[in-house]
């Protein structure tokens, strides 16, 4: 497979291709458009470029949110991340009228700068093929040469400038050929390769970095910010990727530690959910033990996340957020009442409305807005930036994986000769918490709906990638992305992931409630119904759990489906 990283030069385009399984396999090319780079002959297949992909309609603080996100990690290079402005002030000609649109459409109010002025023809360049071509938006990744080498500097932001006052800067230039001698990635001859001509050398630096990004997103690795991307109003992906943090890959997984002093951190404020260990049932001839999490406060596992991640933070005045599509927000509502903090919560418009009166009866701030959880989350991830909120993430961060795995624990002490769980997947955090308890011992199944499958697809793929999301179980499990964290930790613990129908989740809600009397929301039902209408089918004999979790559905709608 060949990567290329790319940059934009005097000649128009600079590329450094590569064989991702051959680093002496490489050629440096310069090209006039980005189009003749990404149908080259070696046709690479991950293309890292150092140019903003994907635009805003509007702005709110100081450009999208990527550029937000990543300031505050460079240090003193801060000022290298230009703030890119509207789609409509990108598609100014003239700097003038560029400043009055980019004002018109910000909030607060901000002009554009004669730099970030002078590449928007190559913004607008890639805009335009990319909405013209859509089978090259899964190649073509944007990147940030400062935040490759923040990542190849183990995270932490470089002293010393690449250019002082608009020149190439010695010591700086050294220093980022010595990061990239370092990590092993591309061969010396290639970094000390001098620029051809119609490129300056701080171009090929630039390129260099980025082909460091597309190696580490061709093998499986990258991280994003924001986590998972988001897209602007034509589909395109809105995130600058870099190379995975080490203290985010696989060095240091979750491990059956970090979940047992979750455990004892927040065992006094979560309830213990009951299992249910029967004989044979469901048709299935072997033991079947149901984890009964839908008696969780606030009506999910997710509490046990939220209060896992408030409980080892540091709180900031402005208090915690989250995106959510319900249950999530419901349950960082919970948690932050019980401590005393304040809470926002940004949900879109599918969610039920009876996750909403949760969210506030639990006397959180409600933000409606956005038709797809993405809105929603792009929406919190701005007020973040902006107030200092503490952001709590859904599914993919370390915190809220490890307050989710003791679901596992506690299960495992209460049932503890399973052969194989079922776990419903949405985001995934769940999952990977209870696969991180379970490794190596006990077969992990996630279960996702057929028309929301953000884990089986990244699993297949070998990287996460984005799904479209059409489900009854949307509000719960319709994540679009399961983010880098949650696919590294799946890719390695998760046996694989069962597909049911929409069809198979309602029948499961209807058994819940015939034969238990269990209010069960589609999400909650979804791992029953794999094994109930056959999406995974257990040996004879086998010792299968099934985790219900979550009970926030809109009765009205329950009985519509159990008395059509």
């Amino acid at each position: 497979m060949w990567v290329a990283g790319v940059d934009g030069c005097r000649a128009g385009w600079i590329a450094v291709l590569m064989r991702a399984d051959d680093p002496d396999t490489h050629r440096i090319v310069t090209a006039p458009t980005f189009e003749a780079i990404a149908d080259a002959p070696e046709r690479p297949r991950v293309i890292a470029v150092d140019m903003p992909v994907g635009l805003p309609d509007r702005t709110a603080g100081s450009g999208r949110l990527p550029e937000q996100l990543i300031r505050p990690l460079l240090g003193e290079r801060q000022s290298s991340v230009f703030a890119i402005p509207s789609r409509r002030a990108v598609e100014a000609t003239d700097y003038g009228e560029a400043c009055a649109r980019a004002a018109a459409t910000s909030d607060p109010s901000r002009k554009v700068s004669r730099q970030g002025f002078a590449i928007f023809p190559k913004i607008r360049e890639i805009d335009a093929l990319l909405r013209a071509r859509p089978d090259l938006i899964p190649r073509v990744y944007e990147v940030h040469p400062e935040l490759a080498f923040w990542a190849l500097n183990g995270g932490r932001a470089l002293d010393r400038p690449k250019k002082v006052k608009g020149t190439p800067y010695g010591p700086g230039m050294a220093l980022r050929r010595d990061l990239l001698k370092r990590s092993g990635l591309c061969p010396g001859s290639l970094i000390d390769a001098p620029p051809p001509r119609g490129a300056a050398e701080d171009d090929l630096l630039d390129a260099l970095a980025g082909l460091t990004v597309a190696l580490d997103l061709a093998r499986g690795g990258g991280q994003s910010f924001p986590d998972p991307p988001g897209r602007d109003a034509h589909g395109l992906p809105v995130a600058i990727w870099t190379l995975r943090n080490p203290s985010q890959g696989r060095a240091m997984p979750i491990t059956r530690a970090d979940i047992e002093a979750a455990h004892a951190r927040i065992a006094p404020h979560i309830r213990r959910t009951p299992v249910l260990n029967m004989g044979s049932a469901f048709g299935h001839d072997g033991a079947v033990s149901l984890k009964l999490e839908f008696l969780q406060h606030a009506g999910s596992f997710k509490t046990r996340g939220a209060f896992n991640t408030l409980l080892s933070k540091e709180l900031p005045a402005a208090g915690v957020a989250a995106a959510s599509g319900g249950n999530h927000g419901a349950a960082v509502a919970y948690a932050a009442k019980q401590l005393g903090v304040k809470a926002r919560i940004f949900v879109p418009e599918i969610s039920s409305p009876a996750k909403i009166a949760v969210i506030r009866s639990h006397g959180a701030e409600v933000v409606i807005g956005g038709a797809r959880y993405a809105d929603a989350q792009a929406a919190c991830d701005l007020y973040v930036a902006e107030s200092g909120a503490l952001r709590i993430h859904p599914f993919a961060a370390e915190s809220t994986m490890i307050g989710q795995g003791t679901a596992a624990l506690e299960w495992e002490q209460d049932a503890p000769a399973l052969d194989t769980v079922l776990v419903a997947v949405g985001g995934g955090g769940l999952i990977s918490g209870v696969a991180s308890w379970w490794a190596g011992r006990v077969k992990v199944v996630g279960v996702e709906p057929e028309g929301s499958r953000a884990l089986h697809a990244s699993l297949e793929a070998g990287r996460p990638v984005d799904v479209d999301v059409d489900s009854v179980a949307a509000d719960s499990l319709g994540a679009k992305n399961t983010g880098d964290l949650v696919y590294s930790i799946c890719r390695d613990t998760v046996d694989h992931v069962a597909l049911v129908t929409d069809a198979a989740i309602r029948d499961a809600q209807r058994l819940l409630w015939r034969d238990y009397r269990i209010a069960s929301e589609p999400g909650g039902a979804a791992a029953l119904a794999a094994l109930v209408s056959g999406a995974y089918k257990p040996r004879s004999g086998e010792r299968v759990g099934v985790l219900l979790c979550g009970a926030n559905v809109e009765l009205a709608k329950l009985a519509e489906i159990t008395h059509p």
